[in-house]
């Protein structure tokens, strides 16, 4: 998935782009990151808003996390399993299931940065089994929003959480937001 150096894209339908813009600003961040009034609209926008408040207002280390994490989990085991790849990409596979424990395991230790590049990278990985070379396309999101406008929004979502590795870097981000931001990708795949 490429990131393109324009949040703006015409692609976006235009239901959709005053979520998408207040959480990634076509102009950048500009020394603070994303606001989460801005996620939970985008969350709302994505369909799932629902859930998603529901575990943004409980804490981290309850329970009902650790068995959301779990749920998200299996439902992207089983995503990767049902993906058809060429015999040449199911070390893909394997490798991406792989990813999955450790990555949980940085969210369960409070790791939020760290945890949100390493989302970045699964959902690369999750992008290329599903779409194969087009994922790596300059036109990737306008594909994806060709398929569907939801569909298109999340993976759109995907490709900007990289914009987020140098504000993380200088550690501008509240841990909340960063918490927030990555919940939004795990409740949709939780529940693709």
């Amino acid at each position: 998935m490429k990131n393109s150096s324009s949040v703006t894209n015409p692609a976006i339908p235009d239901e959709y782009r005053k979520a998408a813009e207040a959480l990634f600003p076509p102009e950048g961040f500009r020394g603070k990151g994303p606001e989460l009034k801005a996620a939970e609209a985008f969350a709302k926008v994505l369909g799932i808003d629902g859930e998603y408040q529901r575990l943004l207002s409980s804490k981290k280390d309850t329970s009902q996390i650790h068995e959301f994490l779990g749920h998200f989990q299996n439902n992207l085991d089983l995503l990767v399993q049902k993906t058809w790849v060429e015999k040449a990409d199911e070390t893909r596979k394997e490798k991406l299931q792989d990813e999955i424990p450790p990555f949980i395991a940085l969210i369960e230790q409070g790791n939020l940065q760290p945890a949100l590049e390493e989302f970045g990278a699964i959902l690369e990985e999750l992008a290329y089994l599903f779409f194969g070379a087009q994922s790596a396309g300059d036109d990737f999101t306008e594909y994806t929003f060709r398929i569907d406008p939801q569909i298109g929004l999340f993976w759109w979502y995907g490709v900007r959480l990289s914009s987020l590795k140098e504000l993380n870097a200088t550690g501008a981000q509240d841990a909340g937001v960063l918490w927030a931001l990555l919940l939004i990708g795990i409740c949709y795949l939780t529940n693709f």
